[in-house]
């Protein structure tokens, strides 16, 4: 009897946690295969254990003889009936060798066969007690730093926070608790690998549901998460029970339920909205605390002009336009936001899409940009100023036309007889009634210009060419040179760079121009397809790529994994150096 193998199976059953027949059947496999090592022609080799006594046989197939020629292979009529008592001559039983004779090679490979078998077994444990948890929030104790990558002991497995899924600019020394997302469970042929993440919205949502008690009982829902790691992160929530403040719920007193998120995530700032139906109610609530004055809506493409006082633009924008970025993000619109001012022009715009012909049927601004001496720019002028029936034009009269910036008592001679010129015989001039002033219409729905193709392009023509006369002739409209009256001046680099006139504020797309952020085409290397495909979605700057997270990017359609990884590692090295300069 050899009760030190029972004793030994019992103490890794319970220290290990490994299943007892697994065990055994890993001694039978050792044992085999230390025989066939040194038993290499003997084909028929089986390993047999005794639970009861401890004992460890191998067993070979033999032919029953008479006489033993050859013992690894024959046994002799006596000796076969000890093993099967109704043994005949000429036939097969399995009868045991002698283990003693194996040598030391073969004990060695019976060891290692052991070893590998229990390793394989505790690592199919942590496997499938570490796979449970994916999606969960998992807290360990950082051990060491590998490439970049963060080893965190978790306990009876290990984790890696990899570059790609740490925050930018958040770091962890040796011995630190650190709590992470777990993005995935693999196994190896060493261990099982737990992948953490930081950067995954699955993180903010799980700690959510870790202090809002009323999330985890189903009365508070969130309804989406949007996040730039270590900058900002939105979250819209709403309650099933009328008498629950949902945003109240998860802000808690005072605000400790936030602040604790707060301090998990190291500062990233979050705001907390109420989710709505309604698209108008839903981005007035994403854009919070910025004030917006009214909201024009093309449903059919779903997107919004979002109209606020010139002192909200940037609050609504957010800095490098992170909290626009994330509003449009959140409730799936695309998000255009002009000051009051602008929206002027955008007044001015809609007005001129949807205004019918006057009675005299005459599309006077039409005519005059395809007259000889006239073009875009005296277009765009004409059209700054709501000046776009010929009725008003002779209505002006040539002093009021010479009142308009960037127009000379020359050419507002030259328009006026150029209307006159085109005057219906049934049409009678009238003399220089006051200027009227087109009111804006809240009831007017503006309409992208892919829509409205057949009368966008006049429009566009005089937006492009009013950018540039607002930025290169406002100076000069004070004191109208010779120059202006009489012929049309190109626009010089020198003349884009002063200051712009009152004109300049009554057309839609003129802003100020700001500092630009890296484009992704700066990247090292990166194909014209992947600029493509990321503009498809979203992504034009360096900054706005180097904190999206890495499942977002996999979702992308036609990004492979890949060039995934590779285009956020460049982007946040990119950014890196770009502080460190």
């Amino acid at each position: 009897m050899n009760l030190e193998i029972l004793n030994i199976i019992d103490l890794l059953c319970r220290e290990k946690g490994i299943e007892r027949e697994v065990l055994i059947d890993a001694l039978k496999t050792a044992v085999e295969a230390a025989a066939r090592k040194k038993l290499p022609h003997i084909e028929t080799l089986q390993g047999r254990f005794n639970e009861e006594t401890g004992e460890i046989e191998i067993l070979t197939e033999k032919t029953v003889v008479t006489s033993v020629e050859d013992p690894e292979v024959e046994i002799d009529l006596k000796q076969a009936a000890k093993i099967v008592p109704t043994a005949e001559l000429g036939e097969k039983v399995l009868a045991p060798l002698e283990l003693e004779n194996l040598g030391r090679i073969a004990a060695q490979l019976a060891k290692q066969v052991i070893l590998q078998r229990v390793r394989d077994a505790e690592i199919e444990i942590v496997f499938n007690e570490y796979k449970n948890k994916k999606g969960d929030i998992i807290n360990g104790i950082v051990q060491r730093m590998e490439h970049g990558d963060i080893i965190v002991d978790l306990g009876k497995a290990e984790g890696v926070l990899p570059r790609r899924e740490q925050v930018f600019r958040e770091s962890f020394n040796r011995g630190e608790r650190i709590r992470a997302f777990v993005l995935d469970v693999r196994k190896t042929s060493k261990n099982a690998l737990v992948i953490l993440s930081r950067t995954h919205v699955g993180l903010i949502k799980r700690l959510f549901e870790l202090e809002v008690p009323e999330i985890g009982e189903g009365m508070v829902e969130i309804m989406g998460i949007v996040r730039e790691p270590n900058g900002r992160t939105k979250i819209a929530v709403r309650s099933t029970d009328r008498e629950i403040d949902a945003v109240g719920a998860c802000v808690g007193m005072r605000g400790m339920r936030v602040q604790s998120i707060v301090q998990e995530l190291r500062g990233e700032k979050i705001d907390i909205v109420e989710y709505s139906e309604d698209a108008e109610t839903f981005i007035r609530n994403a854009l919070s605390p910025a004030k917006i004055s009214r909201i024009i809506l093309d449903r059919e493409n779903r997107s919004m002009t979002i109209i606020v006082a010139d002192d909200q633009m940037s609050l609504a924008i957010g800095k490098k336009g992170q909290n626009v970025r994330l509003a449009a993000k959140l409730v799936k619109w695309k998000i255009d936001i002009k000051g009051e001012s602008e929206s002027v022009g955008l007044d001015f715009a809609q007005a001129f899409l949807s205004k019918k012909p006057v009675d005299t049927g005459v599309d006077f601004l039409e005519l005059l940009k395809n007259a000889k001496g006239f073009g875009d720019k005296i277009v765009a002028l004409l059209f700054a100023q709501n000046v776009v029936t010929l009725e008003q034009v002779l209505g002006m009269g040539i002093q009021g036309l010479t009142e308009i910036p960037g127009i000379g008592p020359k050419k507002a001679e030259a328009i006026y007889e150029f209307a006159l010129a085109n005057k219906p015989e049934e049409a009678a001039p009238e003399k220089k009634p006051a200027p009227t002033e087109a009111e804006p219409d809240d009831s007017l729905v503006y309409t992208s210009p892919s829509i409205t193709s057949s009368s966008s392009s006049l429009f566009d023509t005089a937006m492009a060419a009013a950018v540039k006369e607002a930025e290169s002739k406002a100076a000069s409209a004070e004191t109208p040179a010779e120059t202006d009256e009489t012929a049309e001046a190109p626009v010089s680099d020198t003349e884009e760079d002063e200051s712009t006139s009152a004109a300049e504020d009554a057309v839609e797309g003129v802003e100020e121009e700001e500092e630009q952020d890296p484009p992704v085409e700066s990247l090292e290397g990166i194909e014209p397809e992947i600029v493509q495909i990321l503009a498809a979605n979203g992504f034009q700057t360096i900054p706005e790529l180097s904190v999206t997270p890495l499942e977002e990017l996999l979702a992308i359609e036609g990004l492979e994994e890949d060039a995934a990884r590779k285009l956020l590692a460049q982007a946040q090295a990119y950014m890196e150096n770009f502080e460190n300069a």
